[in-house]
């Protein structure tokens, strides 16, 4: 398993709302989606930069989303397998194109 489907997995199971890859179709009113955005590997330790999207139906229903996914990813390290797992960034990323409030927390995440 990759770091991305760990991820997923591990949300999967300390969220209330469903974590996917991938932006489903039929789009849900309220989901998590994860994207490995960058990995990089040096003396055998792998660090990968994270990109969790929080969508919802209201810009601040997103947020409150946000910061639930951002206090999970952050609870991350008590599993063995991640040595650490910090907030780079987080902020409004509402979808143009779908017209779907979100937003987005970036994270680095030792593994």
């Amino acid at each position: 398993m990759n770091i991305e489907e760990y991820i997923i997995e591990y949300l999967s199971g300390a969220l209330s709302v469903p974590v996917y890859g991938d932006v489903p179709s039929p789009v849900p009113e309220r989901f998590v989606t994860v994207e490995l955005t960058g990995l990089n590997r040096q003396n055998k330790i792998s660090t990968a930069t994270i990109a969790v999207q929080s969508w919802d139906t209201t810009r601040s229903n997103a947020s409150e989303l946000n910061d639930t996914v951002i206090t999970a990813m952050e609870a991350m390290i008590s599993e063995p397998e991640i040595s650490r797992s910090a907030l780079d960034t987080s902020y409004n990323f509402t979808d143009l194109t779908r017209k779907k409030p979100r937003y987005q927390a970036v994270f680095s995440v030792v593994y």
